[in-house]
């Protein structure tokens, strides 16, 4: 039996058939091109599996180092309990405790050293072992006394591992409490204490022979530069220079308790 021309095409699976019309061919030949590739039923396709683009991986810090909640409003029992309870950083992994700072909650004088060393992070006050006692003659020397019209606090409130000088992200981390502490206290004179506090509220990594002798401010509070007393223990002809920061400082100070002169 003889197949048609037809019959052979579709035998061959060559369909669709094109027939070509006496009027508008190219009419017709953009309508058929236009039309959807004929399809097996639903039933008998393969499911389409659809690649999606993966999501882009953004670091999340580990749920031991997340931020805490803003201190911008908390009185001293809440800011003691969150410096207390902080994961903010690496450095509370080995403290034995966080140690927010000491001394008078009216004070004068605020000073702001490093951060906690071994024996501070035994007893959870600042300056305790031998830069302490040295700190404690310093402030003798003015005739003040820790605790009495004096706040010492820290640019960091954990001890980095082996005494090293805080980094730049844990004084950051930290820069928050110590921002409150300072809007707490309210102090008439504020000392550096090293390049570590330096760094933490005047963001200037100077050496410290540019910045001493010169007058800061910070929120309105006058400031001073001078050298870690650690820095002294290590270099001891550096202690006059340190008397002179210290006696800039009271200068300062008396400067600005003075009352104003009437016109």
């Amino acid at each position: 039996m003889s197949l048609s021309r037809e019959q052979m095409l579709v035998e061959m699976g060559i369909t669709p058939i094109w027939v070509l019309r006496d009027s508008e061919p190219a009419v017709e030949v953009r309508e058929a091109a236009a039309k959807p590739e004929t399809r097996a039923p639903a039933a008998e396709q393969a499911p389409a599996i659809v690649h999606e683009p993966a999501p882009v991986a953004r670091p999340e810090p580990a749920a031991a180092l997340r931020p805490m909640s803003p201190v911008d409003h908390l009185n001293w029992p809440e800011l003691a309990k969150q410096v207390a309870e902080c994961r903010a950083c690496p450095l509370c992994e080995q403290r034995k405790q966080a140690v927010l700072g000491v001394g008078d909650l009216n004070p004068d004088w605020l000073f702001i050293g490093e951060g906690p060393g071994a024996e501070e992070d035994v007893k959870g006050e600042p300056f305790v072992g031998q830069a302490g006692k040295l700190l404690d003659a310093m402030l003798a020397s003015l005739d003040i006394a820790r605790g009495n019209r004096v706040y010492i606090a820290n640019a960091v409130k954990c001890r980095p591992p082996g005494n090293r000088t805080p980094e730049a992200a844990e004084i950051a981390a930290c820069w928050p409490y110590l921002e409150r502490q300072i809007a707490l206290l309210k102090p008439k004179i504020i000392v550096l204490l090293g390049k570590a506090a330096v760094h933490a509220v005047l963001h200037d990594d100077k050496s410290l022979a540019s910045l001493r002798g010169k007058r800061y401010e910070y929120a309105g509070i006058p400031m001073v530069v001078t050298y870690h007393p650690a820095y002294l223990l290590r270099n001891l002809p550096d202690k006059a220079k340190a008397w002179e920061d210290l006696l800039f400082a009271r200068r300062l100070l008396r400067e600005a308790a003075a009352p104003e002169l009437p016109f």
